[in-house]
């Protein structure tokens, strides 16, 4: 199967705290580990596709700082197979740094320096190695870049007929509004339970459905409920699918970090589309790959095709899909 599968936005730095529990306001806890590993939603995403899809399929578009962490990160995702030809490098900025605590639970507070990522723009997008990756994309994944290039990598993916993907993140309390002018470009747009209630004041799908429909009436709304699992409800029919999460604790499995799952979920989610899956088939893939991730400590902690598949057999079963 031929053509890329992109992904645009942040790259970070992680150093994840490990407490037993969060701290009170002006309360000290003792910090029982630190890990200092690469992350950031769009590079994870990006690294969770590729370890379904193999080698040189996924590409990574973002910036990095002048700072010897930017030479780390584009090692990690050299290594990982993932092409690197178009980020862009800012001598004068730091690079993306996320400082994340995590409780004994795997529950976790996360504390985010946008630096580089901030200078992604439309005019990167419109950039000669943007376009020339963009231009042989199946799929295109957009996380949380501003929302100008968003927009603009939107409109560019849809004029090379790419299937387009977008969580915007912390862009979401921009409203409705000002995300409608990107949403026109979308096919499938992604967020979790909290936030599509603040943004549209409900998650039922009626409702989803009939406020999506004023402006993006094509595209696809996915909700990520976490370990209830995900539903997906068509705005131009009102049609909606959900399918269960599996009970980790039946297969033997416990939680042990929550940081990353979204993007293990939306990596294996366009790693489905790009190899033609159907919508259910694609939210029960997710859904492994998200529940996989929450057992293992590192951030970029999701499932290589191989054992995606092998928990898949185990873990089917629990994942009842319903249709209404």
């Amino acid at each position: 199967m031929g053509g890329l599968l992109a992904t645009c936005g942040a790259i970070n730095w992680d150093v994840s705290l490990f407490v037993r529990r969060f701290p009170e306001p002006g309360e000290e806890v003792r910090v029982e580990r630190i890990e200092r590993v690469p992350g950031g939603t769009a590079a994870n995403v990006a690294v969770a596709a590729a370890r379904i899809l193999g080698p040189d399929r996924v590409a990574f578009l973002g910036a990095l700082g002048g700072d010897e962490i930017a030479n780390r990160q584009i090692e990690e995702l050299r290594r990982e197979g993932i092409i690197t030809d178009a980020i862009k490098v800012i001598e004068d900025e730091e690079s993306g740094q996320a400082y994340i605590v995590v409780d004994s639970t795997g529950q976790n507070v996360i504390h985010t320096y946008f630096g580089a990522n901030l200078r992604v723009d439309a005019e990167y997008v419109k950039s000669d190695p943007v376009r020339e990756i963009v231009e042989r994309c199946r799929v295109v994944v957009i996380m949380d870049p501003p929302l100008e290039a968003a927009d603009a990598l939107a409109k560019l993916a849809r004029e090379s007929e790419a299937t387009v993907i977008w969580d915007p993140g912390v862009y979401v309390d921009r409203g409705l509004r000002e995300l409608a002018r990107v949403m026109g470009s979308v096919d499938y747009f992604v967020l979790n339970e909290v936030e599509t209630r603040n943004l549209l004041g409900s998650s039922d799908p009626s409702s989803i459905a009939s406020k999506m429909a004023e402006v993006s009436p094509g595209a696809k709304f996915i909700v990520k409920l976490g370990a209830r699992g995900s539903m997906l409800v068509d705005t131009s029919t009102g049609r909606w699918v959900s399918v269960g999460a599996p009970s980790l604790e039946r297969l033997g499995m416990r939680v042990v970090n929550t940081v990353g799952c979204g993007d293990a979920f939306i990596g294996a989610l366009a790693a489905s589309k790009y190899e033609d899956l159907d919508d259910a088939e694609s939210l029960v893939r997710a859904n492994a790959a998200g529940a996989l991730k929450a057992t293992r400590l590192e951030t970029r902690g999701s499932p290589t095709r191989e054992e995606l598949l092998s928990f898949l057999e185990r873990a089917r079963e629990m994942m009842a899909v319903q249709e209404g």
